[in-house]
């Protein structure tokens, strides 16, 4: 499982025009399954979200999490996190976890994490999205599940 954060002001995602989900200070969370994630994947990534100290403190420093400063989480599906271009110039996703799968498990991320005491807005799977978000620092993390990296 790969999560990319972005820490932001605000953040949307859009399906036809409509807004689906909508948070304010937090992070938007874009996650891709992987064809060998499983639901402890899902449960250890999320912990980590909840867990890591990537928001400032009295002293601008990054020591809180976003359970410490009262954000919000904005989590989109993002299949293509785990694109292969290694080969040629149009990437292979065969290292993403199947739709149904990829489905179940972003739901059970979304929830691990609102049992985290996240507030958790998410956008539609399987949808063509738009996301806008106001970025803030800009503070990006990359995050991989062990499952992710083959068990390593």
């Amino acid at each position: 499982m790969r999560a990319l954060l972005q820490r932001v002001t605000r953040a949307e995602v859009r399906v036809d025009g409509s807004t689906v989900g909508s948070i304010g200070p937090g992070l938007l969370i874009l996650l891709g399954v992987g064809r060998d994630d499983d639901e402890a994947s899902a449960d250890g990534l999320a912990g980590k979200v909840a867990k890591l100290r990537i928001f400032a403190d009295e002293n601008g420093k990054m020591n809180r999490s976003i359970g410490d400063v009262g954000g919000e989480a904005l989590v989109v599906s993002q299949f293509t996190l785990f694109a292969d271009a290694s080969k040629g110039n149009r990437p292979s996703f065969v290292r993403a976890a199947e739709p149904e799968r990829a489905d179940r498990l972003y739901e059970r991320f979304a929830a691990t994490l609102r049992g985290r005491g996240v507030p958790v807005a998410t956008g539609t799977f399987r949808a063509a999205m738009q996301v806008e978000l106001v970025g803030d620092g800009p503070v990006t993390i990359w995050l991989d599940s062990d499952a992710a990296l083959g068990g390593t």
